[in-house]
C-alpha cells in the first residue's frame, strides 16, 4: 500500500459515520419549505409565528433522524438536545428583541423630534395643547424631566437604605451566624421577604409611614397627606432590595476560600479586620455585581411608588416633602389617563419616550454591573 493510498484510508475511517458538512443547510432549507406550505394550507393567512414555530419543531426533527441514519444513536440524541437547548435560547430571545424593538422604534423617533421632553415636566401642560400637537401639528408640550429626577432621587435613597443593611446582615450571617436559630430565622425572613409582591411593600412603607405621622403629628386629613413622599417611596423599593442584596452577598461571602481568612488568622490578625481587607476585597466583584443589579431591579417598580409617592406634573426636588413622581408612575399615567382623552396620541408618545429612557437606565446600570465585576475581580498573575 502506497502511502497516499495509506492516508486516504485514514482519512475515510476518521470521517466514516458522519454526516457531510452541509447537512443543517438542507435540513434549515426543506424545513422552511415544508413550513410555508403548512402554514398556507393550515392558516388563512401567512402567519410568521406560525412559520417559525412549525420550521422549528420540522428542523430539529429531521436533524435527529438524519443523525440517526448517518451517524449513531448517541450522536443523534446528543445532537438533539442541543438543538433544543439552542431553539430554548431563540425563543427565551424573541420577548426580549420584541419589547426592545418596540420601544425603540416607538421612543427614539419622538425624543430625537422633541429634545426638550427630557429638560421639561408637565406643570401647565393642558389637554388643549396635545389636541393642538394632535389636530393640527404644534410640537410637543410637555415632557420627563419630573419622572426621571424622581426615579433617580428614589432610587438613590433605597440604595443609600438598602446597601449597608444587606451588606452589614449578609456579613453576620456568613462569618458570625454560625448557622445558629437566629441565622436561621433571617434567612428565612429574607427568602420570604424576595417573593412578596411589590404592592405589599409599598402598603406597608405607607402604613409605617402613617402611624410615625399620626404619633407625630395627628391624625389629621392634611398630615395623612404629607406621607406620600419620595422617602416612603425609597422605603417600599428598599423593602424590595434588601433581601436581594442580603443573598447576592452572601453567596459572594460564601465564595470566599476558608483558606484565606485562616492565614489572616494565623497572622494574628483580628477577625473583624481579616473580613474588611481579606473577605470583602475578594468577594467586592460579586458583591458590586449583585447590588447594581439589585438597583435596577427596584427601578422600574410602578406599585409600591404609586401608592407611596403619588404623582405630580412638576418637577418635586425635596423627596422629604410633597408628593414626586417617577418614570413608571409617569408612563403609566399616560397610558391609563392621557392629558387629553380626546386626542391620546400626545401622551402615548410621551409614554414610548419615558419607557425608552427608563430602558436605558436599566440597560445601564446593568452594563455598570458588569464593568465593576470585571474592574473589582482578583487580579491574578503568572
Amino acid at each position: 500500500m502506497t502511502p497516499q493510498t495509506h492516508q486516504k484510508s485514514r482519512l475515510d475511517s476518521l470521517t466514516a459515520h458522519r454526516k457531510p458538512t452541509w447537512t443543517w443547510m438542507a435540513a434549515a432549507a426543506g424545513s422552511a419549505i415544508l413550513s410555508l406550505l403548512i402554514t398556507l394550507v393550515a392558516f388563512e393567512s401567512f402567519s410568521v409565528i406560525g412559520f417559525g414555530v412549525i420550521a422549528g419543531v420540522l428542523f430539529v426533527g429531521s436533524m435527529y433522524v438524519v443523525s440517526r441514519v448517518l451517524e449513531d444513536r448517541l450522536k443523534a440524541t446528543d445532537e438533539l438536545w442541543r438543538h433544543l437547548v439552542w431553539t430554548s435560547f431563540i425563543v427565551a430571545l424573541i420577548p426580549l428583541i420584541s419589547v426592545i424593538w418596540s420601544v425603540v422604534s416607538q421612543g427614539l423617533p419622538t425624543l430625537i423630534s422633541n429634545p426638550g421632553l427630557l429638560t421639561a415636566d408637565m406643570a401647565g401642560v393642558a389637554g388643549a395643547d396635545d389636541i393642538a400637537t394632535q389636530n393640527e401639528g404644534a410640537s410637543l408640550q410637555g415632557g420627563i424631566l419630573h419622572g426621571l429626577v424622581g426615579t433617580i432621587m428614589i432610587t438613590l435613597m433605597a440604595s443609600v437604605i438598602s446597601i449597608p443593611v444587606g451588606l452589614f446582615a449578609s456579613i453576620y450571617l456568613t462569618e458570625y451566624g454560625n448557622r445558629n436559630a437566629f441565622s436561621r430565622g433571617i434567612r428565612f425572613f429574607v427568602d420570604v421577604m424576595t417573593g412578596i409582591p411589590s404592592i405589599v411593600a409599598g402598603l406597608f412603607a405607607f402604613a409605617g409611614m402613617t402611624l410615625i405621622v399620626e404619633l407625630t403629628i395627628g391624625s389629621s386629613p392634611q398630615a395623612l397627606q404629607s406621607v406620600k413622599t419620595g422617602f416612603t417611596a425609597a422605603i417600599a423599593l428598599s423593602v424590595l432590595m434588601i433581601p436581594v442584596v442580603v443573598r447576592s452577598t452572601e453567596e459572594m461571602l460564601q465564595v470566599v476560600a476558608d483558606e484565606l481568612r485562616e492565614a489572616s488568622y494565623a497572622l494574628g490578625v483580628r477577625k473583624w479586620r481579616t473580613i474588611m481587607k481579606v473577605v470583602l476585597p475578594t468577594a467586592m466583584s460579586g458583591i458590586a455585581s449583585g447590588v447594581t443589579l439589585a438597583i435596577a431591579r427596584v427601578a422600574g417598580e410602578t406599585a409600591p411608588i404609586l401608592v407611596t409617592a403619588g404623582y405630580v406634573a412638576m418637577t418635586n426636588w425635596n423627596p422629604f416633602s410633597e408628593w414626586m413622581t417617577a418614570l413608571p408612575v409617569f408612563i403609566y399615567r399616560q397610558l391609563i389617563n392621557p392629558t387629553a382623552p380626546a386626542a391620546g396620541d400626545p401622551s402615548t408618545a410621551r409614554a414610548w419616550a419615558g419607557a425608552l429612557v427608563l430602558i436605558v437606565i436599566v440597560m445601564g446600570l446593568n452594563l455598570a454591573a458588569r464593568a465593576i465585576a470585571k474592574y473589582f475581580a482578583p487580579k491574578t498573575g503568572k
